[in-house]
C-alpha cells in the first residue's frame, strides 16, 4: 500500500462526464495503486453525458455517508463543482494547483474536488489528488466560516 503522504485508506467515488473519462481512469487506477477503496460512478464510455447526473449520483452519495471524499471530472471541473454543491451538505472545490488542493481540505473542509480533463494533465491531476487526499481540515480560523457555510446550506435548503 502506497498512500500519498503517509494518510490512511479512504473509501473515495470518482465520476466524470464523457469530456472528463480518459482523465478519471487515469484516476481511478492511480487511487486503487495508492491503496484506496475506489468506486467509479461512471461514465464508462465516450459517449456524450450531461454532467450535472454524474455530479448528482456523486454527490448524494458522499452527502448520505456512503464515502469520505469524491473527485469528479469534467471539461473544465467548473459544472461539476457547481452541480456538487447544489446537493445539501456538500462542499466541493475546483482545484488546478497543489495549493488550492491542499486548502479545499484543510481551509474549507471540501468533501469533494473537481478538475477539468480538458485543462489538467494526468500527471498533475495524479499531485492534485495526491494533495488533496493527504490534507484534513485543520479548524481554527476555518471552522467559523465552514460553519457559516453549513448555516447557509441550513438556511435555504428546501423542505422535502
Amino acid at each position: 500500500m502506497d498512500l500519498a503522504k503517509g494518510g490512511e485508506r479512504m473509501r473515495i467515488v470518482i465520476g466524470s462526464d464523457h469530456f472528463g473519462l480518459p482523465l478519471k481512469n487515469v484516476l481511478f487506477e492511480h487511487l486503487k495503486e495508492r491503496g484506496h477503496d475506489v468506486t467509479d460512478l461512471g461514465v464508462y464510455t465516450p459517449e456524450a453525458v450531461d454532467y450535472p447526473d454524474i455530479a448528482e449520483t456523486v454527490a448524494v452519495a458522499v452527502a448520505k455517508g456512503l464515502y469520505e471524499r469524491a473527485v469528479l471530472i469534467c471539461g473544465t471541473g467548473i459544472g461539476m463543482a457547481i452541480c456538487a454543491n447544489k446537493v445539501p451538505g456538500i462542499r466541493a472545490a475546483q482545484v488546478h494547483d497543489i495549493y488550492c488542493a491542499e486548502r479545499a481540505a484543510k481551509s474549507n473542509d471540501a468533501q469533494i474536488i473537481t478538475m477539468g480533463g480538458q485543462v489538467i494533465g494526468p500527471e498533475l491531476a495524479k499531485m492534485l489528488v495526491d494533495a488533496y487526499l493527504g490534507s484534513e481540515f485543520v479548524g481554527g480560523r476555518s471552522a467559523p466560516k465552514v460553519e457559516k457555510i453549513r448555516g447557509l446550506d441550513r438556511r435555504y435548503r428546501r423542505p422535502g
